[in-house]
């Protein structure tokens, strides 16, 4: 039997890191839906046209590195408004969580909209300070100057983008487990996420 952990949440929230670890434990696949988006924006910077990038799109494409620049998140975020993309991409995605064995997917929507029926619903979130010094951070470590102020500026402009968007709006499936990384280690989130899915999973067996 499949068995899906839908994860979503804000940007910088932790998710990505929760998702890997929670795949990584219960030995499940794991697919950051986030790289959608970013490669269709990465396609549109290039002069592609979204709709038809989000229709074309390949698995292998989401393994570039060139994915994970401030640029490419930035206009990931705007393609992500568009419903036509978002459309384009729900197949792929369900897809995915449908796997035999089971799988972990992370997002903004995945509770909501691509996996309702999923077993595990977390939403990850944390104040949008500690989110843009984590980012900050990030970016710092790899090399990328920024400026604090700009990336929670940058930070807060995305929750509003997200939320507010009518196609699948980011907030949490009524029936998610919220989990605030504000004053959490990863170990310490890591362990809570684990805790949640190995109560559901074994209350499905």
């Amino acid at each position: 039997m499949s068995f899906t952990i839908a994860i979503d949440g804000p940007a910088a929230a932790g998710k990505g890191t929760i998702s890997r670890a929670v795949a990584a434990h219960f030995g499940l696949a794991h697919l950051d839906t986030g790289l959608l988006y970013r490669a269709v924006g990465r396609a549109v910077l290039g002069g592609a046209d979204p709709v038809e990038a989000a229709r074309s799109l390949r698995a292998e494409t989401l393994e570039d590195p060139a994915l994970r620049t401030p640029e490419v998140a930035e206009a990931a975020s705007r393609v992500a408004v568009i419903a036509e993309v978002r459309a384009a991409l729900v197949d792929f995605q369900r897809a995915f969580a449908a796997r035999a064995g089971g799988a972990v997917l992370d997002g903004r929507d995945i509770g909501t909209v691509i996996c309702p029926g999923a077993q595990v619903k977390l939403f990850v979130t944390a104040s949008p300070e500690v989110r843009a010094r984590r980012r900050f951070d990030e970016l710092t470590d790899r090399g990328i100057g920024s400026d604090y102020a700009q990336v929670l500026e940058d930070v807060r402009a995305r929750d509003a983008r997200d939320a507010g968007r009518s196609a699948a709006p980011l907030k949490p499936a009524p029936d998610a487990v919220i989990l605030d990384t504000t004053d959490l280690s990863i170990a310490d989130a890591v362990a809570r996420a684990v805790a949640v899915i190995a109560a559901a999973r074994g209350s499905v067996r």
